[in-house]
């Protein structure tokens, strides 16, 4: 995948970690890109600064955790906090999709493959690239 070829960023956002996919709007499929370490506001946007500047991305993707039933999440508003400062600070539209279950897609996705859940970072970025494909599947016409 090259820079500024209809690409998509995806950010699972943690309090510790977020995960990080990446995409092609085009060929409507996601993968797992890293993971990066939420220590701080610094640190956060430096990585996250870095990803953007490489990829170049025409759309970001954040996941929005929900409980079951829909309601917010205790990390709702942080993710939404995320993603403005995100589009006020590079200038990318973002968009938000629904992740209820992603990490639990994650897990089990990593399992399949053979990956020990007990590694987040895989898991992390795994739920990002969850997240991205039900973007591509519900949001993207073929």
């Amino acid at each position: 995948m090259t820079a500024g070829s209809a690409t998509v960023l995806a950010f699972d956002y943690g309090e510790r970690r977020i995960g990080v996919a990446i995409g092609n709007l085009m060929l409507r499929e996601a993968s797992a890109l890293t993971v990066v370490a939420n220590l701080n506001r610094e640190v956060r946007f430096a990585e996250t600064g870095r990803l953007i500047a490489e990829w170049e991305p025409e759309l970001i993707v954040v996941g929005l955790p929900c409980h079951p039933d829909g309601t917010p999440h205790e990390m709702t508003q942080q993710a939404k906090r995320f993603g403005n400062q995100l589009n006020g600070r590079f200038n990318v539209p973002v968009v938000w999709v629904d992740e209820r279950y992603s990490s639990v897609a994650a897990a089990a996705a990593l399992a399949e493959a053979g990956v020990k859940v007990s590694q987040k970072t895989s898991l992390d970025a795994e739920a990002a690239r969850i997240i991205l494909q039900q973007y591509f599947d519900e949001h993207v016409p073929v």
